[in-house]
């Protein structure tokens, strides 16, 4: 019986996908670490014959190996012939080589966060902010740099405006990064819709990074008070405005007369002794769950055998199929 990928199946290299007859002791393989893509090299290529393979059909893609291959699932690992109707570990394949920006967590990364939650747009492959306020997107840009090193600029742009019925000049921050969009939705529960993103808890981390998305998020949805001791949120996401109101100790009640609702801010809201620090991951999940959907027997046709393809590896024993995360019995 084979325990690895057939002679043309597709594996993944840091260098880009390759078919796994292609392998050779020092390559490096993409693989998972928990729900982190990290690198793994191959030490040494082993190849077997066998007469027996299985088709595995997921949700994402179909691949082809021995029928003892082990893929992960919620209930540890299980023989590739044995998948059928559970759930294996899966990557996004095309995402692997992308750039992942270290990010700081502090004040300017609280700052990025609560202005992007305000003000800001998520799209696939790009975060960006565009805004009348040419001093608050100049600090909108100086938070994103300083805490992902990602290049931050600030474009003059015209937007249209409903009630004027003429174009407005306004001033956008356009930061490319996949791998920083996909951040930002891991952090506000997968949907950056501003009526539908939940509080990002993420920067609870320090009252440093909540000062900073407090500042952030004000600038986009908020003001100060003229003649007092604090600062108004505006917002029509009232769960988002409950939750926040809970850690600073504020009292909120929802606005029943239209969709807005106010939450007041007080510059004294850290004497209340209502923060307390919680520790969430700076960066997104890589990894997710897929469906097999099915496994289909397939025996070699006539005098040829199939030809299964073994690695040994280090320092991580597994690697990736077509994004699937596998592993060779021990």
């Amino acid at each position: 019986m084979g325990c690895g990928p057939t002679s043309k199946m597709l594996v993944n290299l840091v260098d880009g996908c390759t078919q796994a007859k292609n392998v050779v002791p020092g390559s490096v393989m993409w693989t998972l670490d928990g729900d982190r893509a990290v690198r793994t090299t191959v030490v040494d290529v082993t190849a077997v014959k066998g007469r027996q393979t299985v088709d595995v059909v997921t949700d994402r893609r179909t691949f082809t190996v021995g029928p003892d291959l082990l893929l992960l699932t919620p209930h540890g690992w299980k023989r590739a012939a044995d998948v059928a109707g559970t759930t294996v570990a899966w990557t996004h394949a095309k995402k692997l080589c992308r750039e992942r920006p270290v990010i700081r967590p502090g004040y300017e990364f609280g700052y990025f966060v609560g202005a992007t939650c305000a003000d800001g747009t998520v799209y696939k492959n790009y975060v960006s902010l565009i805004v009348n306020d040419e001093g608050f997107a100049s600090r909108y840009a100086i938070a994103l740099a300083a805490c992902t090193g990602l290049p931050a600029r600030l474009e003059a742009v015209t937007r249209p405006s409903g009630y004027l019925k003429r174009d407005l000049p306004g001033f956008r921050v356009r930061v490319v990064s996949s791998y920083l969009s996909d951040a930002m939705r891991h952090y506000v529960g997968g949907d950056a819709h501003h009526m539908r993103q939940i509080f990002p808890r993420v920067v609870l981390r320090d009252i440093d990074t909540f000062r900073g998305f407090l500042d952030g998020y004000i600038d986009g949805d908020g003001f100060a008070v003229k003649h007092g001791w604090g600062r108004i949120i505006v917002s029509a996401n009232v769960p988002f405005l409950v939750e926040l109101a809970e850690i600073i100790g504020a009292r909120f009640t929802p606005s029943k007369r239209g969709l807005a609702s106010r939450l007041y801010v007080s510059n004294r809201w850290t004497d209340r002794g209502t923060f307390t620090p919680e520790h969430h991951p700076l960066h997104p999940p890589e990894s997710s769950w897929v469906q097999v959907r099915e496994v289909r027997s397939r025996p070699a046709l006539g005098a040829k055998p199939f030809t299964f393809y073994s690695y040994r590896l280090s320092p991580h024993p597994t690697f990736l199929v077509n994004g699937h995360l596998v592993r060779e019995p021990w």
